[in-house]
């Protein structure tokens, strides 16, 4: 992150995931939310109980992940 914040020092408990699906969700879906300023957490709704990933606005731009696809603004 620009100010040096470590992502897995924030707190997520309070988080909104949302799904994006392409389909009818009936296997899972990829979850991602808007964890602070320029971090976002990414789930698995198969894997409930598994930590989410957590990565910059940059990092999800170059992996070709676009917020605007679960509803949520970057």
């Amino acid at each position: 992150m620009r100010n040096g914040t470590n992502l897995y020092a924030l707190d997520i408990s309070g988080a909104t995931f949302t799904k994006a699906c392409g389909g009818p969700c009936t296997e899972g879906c990829v979850t991602l939310a808007q964890i602070g300023e320029d971090a976002w957490a990414l789930g698995d709704s198969k894997r409930p109980d598994a930590q989410p990933l957590r990565f910059t606005t940059e990092e999800l731009d170059a992996a070709g992940i676009d917020p605007a696809r679960f509803g949520l603004g970057a």
